[in-house]
């Protein structure tokens, strides 16, 4: 495993900094009341990332990137996280990013990759549809050539960030005569708001908006849109799922909401003793802590394999479903800590800014929302019991 040197402390201390003197007080302000960012928000903060050339710096240099030894992009989404800055576009930076740099032609790569690091496009992926979630390869949103066009029809759901978006990078079926993972292909839709296409939102159980569902009708895209070989895009689509995974356990993040458990603690009384001080609720705590740290420490692994040249495959998929099952216990602790006041759900808590009618402490408003909101992490992404088979037959070989 890496040994953190001199100059690891040296980064993360500038990172620090830079946060302090960057991030504005109002939205650090909303973070810690758990509100939701707009989506101008998120942008003014992407392109404050950007003038700092660290928005993107997985990426090669030639691109935009920066030539940091591996793990510092960690420290570097650590920090951002654990100060809960407005989150990365993944989609941008993380996903379709890598793969326009691996397999992208070169027009593809000179149009789109600057107007990602100047925040003018904000991509959504469109991979799941109603009854191909967890079995991607049984999509049907049909892509029927004509010319120089191919003319999508079909329905994507559970798409993040669709109603924010302006382009899509899309799984389609080319092919619907072959073996079904054959019969796919990988589409950038770029006029996202153009005809034939809409935009249905999918309110969370909490009212906050993430999820859509979209519809294709007729819908033109250019053939030199296309990212790889005709049918081929499963495989586009698979090396873009291990840039996903290794993020997907959110321990920074997780470790914000850790902390947060513990102040709370610290000031509420079970019995006329602070909460942090009784025996139920310090094992509780502890036992998560442990948790994540051990997390933490699997993750930190990984990244050290990657700095030694290491291809990741299938064993990143329990880094997902194990920081969900972290994530979904320290979400319930934060409720539990809260007492009373972690019961209430009150209607688009995430999106006011204040409001003195709601029930309990301002920072605790949004916990009960924020705790069903969780429940998704074991379906989004890769449901649990997908996640354990493939672990099982793909890294235990059972």
């Amino acid at each position: 495993m890496h040994d953190i040197t001199a100059e690891d402390a040296k980064f993360r201390h500038e990172v620090k900094s830079f946060i302090r003197d960057s991030f504005p007080v109002e939205l650090k302000r909303k973070a810690q009341l758990g509100r939701s960012f707009t989506r101008e928000e998120q942008i003014s903060w992407h392109k404050r990332l950007s003038e700092q050339g660290w928005l993107a710096p997985a990426w090669p240099v030639e691109y935009g990137g920066q030539d940091w030894p591996a793990h510092w992009r960690y420290i570097l989404e650590d920090e951002l996280a654990i100060a809960g800055c407005p989150p990365t576009l993944s989609f941008n930076i993380n996903m379709i990013g890598p793969i326009l740099i691996a397999q992208g032609t070169t027009e593809q790569r000179a149009k789109y990759l600057p107007r990602i690091l100047s925040c003018e496009d904000w991509w959504c992926q469109g991979y799941s549809e109603p009854g191909s979630g967890s079995d991607l390869a049984s999509l049907s949103t049909r892509a029927v050539r004509d010319g120089d066009e191919y003319i999508v029809n079909g329905s994507k759901i559970w798409t993040t960030g669709a109603h924010h978006a302006n382009k899509m990078f899309c799984l389609v079926r080319t092919d619907p005569d072959v073996k079904p993972q054959e019969g796919i292909s990988f589409l950038l839709i770029d006029d996202f708001n153009g005809p034939g296409i809409s935009v249905r939102p999918i309110p969370f159980i909490n009212e906050r908006h993430v999820f859509n569902q979209v519809f294709f009708e007729d819908v033109r895209v250019p053939v030199a849109n296309r990212v790889g070989n005709e049918n081929e895009g499963w495989t586009v689509a698979k090396s873009l799922l291990s840039h996903e995974r290794l993020g997907g356990a959110r321990t920074a993040e997780t470790r914000r909401y850790l902390e947060n458990a513990k102040s709370i603690a610290q000031r509420e009384l079970d019995g006329g003793e602070r909460l942090i001080d009784t025996d139920w609720f310090a094992r509780r705590l502890w036992r998560l802590e442990i948790d994540l740290i051990a997390l933490e420490q699997t993750i930190f692994r990984f990244v050290s394999e990657v700095m030694a040249g290491k291809t990741l495959g299938a064993e990143t998929s329990l880094l997902k479903a194990r920081g969900t099952e972290v994530r979904q216990g320290i979400c319930d602790l934060l409720s539990d800590a809260a007492g009373y006041y972690g019961l209430p759900f009150e209607q688009d808590v995430f999106a006011v800014e204040q409001d003195e009618t709601y029930f309990g402490q301002e920072d605790l408003v949004t916990l009960a929302g924020e705790r069903y909101s969780s429940r998704g992490g074991s379906i989004a992404g890769g449901t649990a019991e997908v996640q354990a088979m493939v672990t099982a037959k793909r890294v235990l070989g059972l």
